[in-house]
């Protein structure tokens, strides 16, 4: 996701002796691996541990006006711990629940301070599946960026849409809150207006009409998808194709749903760099990693971009957000960071990303240019790239750090080992069975950046990312 806070920062910083004393500076850095080895492994969030998530299905229905929702959101999990007689997922209280059903027979719950606690009626063990289906309705909130917005275009016709990053899935709907915890696969069946197109993730497998002036869009997600991904974006929009050919013979469609007021040609002049840009990123970083669904843009009503898994949500248009939200593809979503500690691993890669196009199209000089340009925003990063309050959004986000400081990271990188390799370790990183359509941490892409260089690269990682300070 790209966006920008600005502020004027006061900075001061000093320069170490050369003449440190060398013993000190081992016992230091030793110490300083084996903490960041800690906090790597310490990722608290409130989601529940004892069970995995294995699928999600969302069905509801959203009207405009009134601002309401409707939902049964189904939860089929595996249990992860023994002795376990209930569980407990996320949503903010706004949200009535009205009853949950547990293996297809009523159970009962409780719902304070955020959290909806479900009653297994027995004692659950590992290995055990079970289903839960939370009937619940209300009017969703909006926090963080706006994680569920009735709105207005400029010329004032409705618009709906999600942008649930990082905690604000549990204002719409019952969740797992965690991006450690992928499911294998998502349905998202929404029914509105048919005045209304309703977006989601992944392939439109059906559309039923109602008689009653509603319609319902049932989108299916067969890859892995972190819960903060799914998305809705909802308008009355005009919707416009051009594909990716990935062989001679075969081709992906790239769906855009744009405001009918938005359309321009400059709009969509941008638009038709979409498919170039696919094919540049899966030459440098692997092919596209959601081939048999789609990609696409959908317009919604915030200033900047949310890489929704297959589905970006632009609020503007441009080379530099939609090549941003489309390196998301790989790096966010393909691979999520397991911690929003480490979201470097999403907005430093796609950052950096926006360099790959730039130097693609306009060559070397113009990529350098860029690559000074996010410097400058670096040098005035405080903290290290892994984030040390993720309690704050702002500092999750923080683009001094997170996107200009882990793209710049991945430029050194790329120095370091020189540019062919550079490339191979980001094709076996987007590959790597380990991470690929899962989740990542630093020491996962260390590890990978290590194997396929051959290089110890401890020493780079421990100061760039769990270090302070620049060059």
């Amino acid at each position: 996701m790209r966006f920008v806070i600005f502020s004027l920062i006061v900075f001061s910083f000093s320069f170490a002796g050369l003449a440190q004393d060398e013993i000190n500076y081992c016992q230091q850095s030793k110490i300083r691996q084996y903490t960041s080895l800690m906090k790597a492994n310490q990722i608290n969030y409130p989601g529940d541990t004892n069970y995995d998530v294995t699928y999600y299905k969302l069905d509801i229905v959203v009207t405009y006006s009134p601002q309401n929702i409707i939902g049964a959101v189904t939860v089929n999990a595996t249990m992860q711990s023994n002795n376990v007689s209930s569980v407990f997922l996320d949503l903010t209280n706004p949200l009535t629940v009205d009853s949950v059903k547990l293996n297809g027979t009523i159970t009962s719950f409780t719902h304070a301070d955020d959290i909806l606690n479900v009653n297994l009626n027995s004692n659950y063990n590992s290995g055990d599946q079970f289903s839960i289906i939370v009937y619940y309705h209300g009017v969703p909130g909006s926090s963080g960026f706006g994680s569920f917005e009735f709105g207005t275009t400029k010329s004032g016709q409705p618009i709906i849409y999600t942008l649930s990053e990082p905690y604000g899935a549990k204002d719409w709907w019952p969740c797992k809150d965690t991006p450690a915890d992928k499911v294998d696969s998502a349905d998202v069946w929404i029914t509105v207006s048919q005045d209304f197109i309703p977006v989601s993730n992944g392939t439109l497998v059906g559309l039923s009409e109602h008689g009653d002036g509603t319609h319902t869009y049932k989108w299916h997600i067969s890859y892995p998808i972190a819960h903060y991904l799914l998305s809705l974006a909802i308008a009355d929009y005009t919707e416009y194709i051009n594909y990716y050919n990935y062989t001679e013979t075969d081709s992906m469609a790239i769906t855009h749903y744009v405001y009918p007021e938005s359309w321009t040609k400059t709009v969509q002049s941008y638009l038709n760099e979409t498919p170039e840009m696919i094919k540049v990123f899966a030459e440098h970083f692997g092919e596209y990693p959601f081939l048999k669904e789609k990609y696409g843009h959908a317009q919604f009503g915030w200033g900047g971009g949310m890489e929704h898994q297959t589905i970006t949500s632009l609020g503007a248009y441009g080379s530099s957000i939609i090549s941003h939200e489309l390196a998301h593809q790989w790096y966010g979503d393909a691979i999520t960071c397991k911690d929003w500690r480490h979201i470097w691993l999403n907005e430093g890669f796609a950052t950096y990303a926006q360099g790959v196009w730039i130097e693609s199209q306009q060559g070397k000089s113009e990529y350098d240019t860029f690559i000074e340009s996010e410097m400058s925003i670096a040098k005035v990063a405080i903290g290290s790239i892994w984030v040390q309050d993720i309690s704050n959004i702002n500092e999750i986000f923080n683009s001094a750090r997170s996107y200009a400081k882990g793209g710049v990271v991945l430029h050194m990188l790329r120095g370091i080992v020189g540019t062919n390799t550079f490339y191979n370790i980001m094709k076996a990183y987007s590959a790597d069975p380990d991470v690929a359509y899962g989740v990542a941490t630093t020491e996962d892409f260390q590890s990978v950046a290590e194997s396929v260089s051959g290089m110890d690269l401890n020493y780079f990682f421990q100061e760039w990312i769990y270090g302070e300070n620049y060059p």
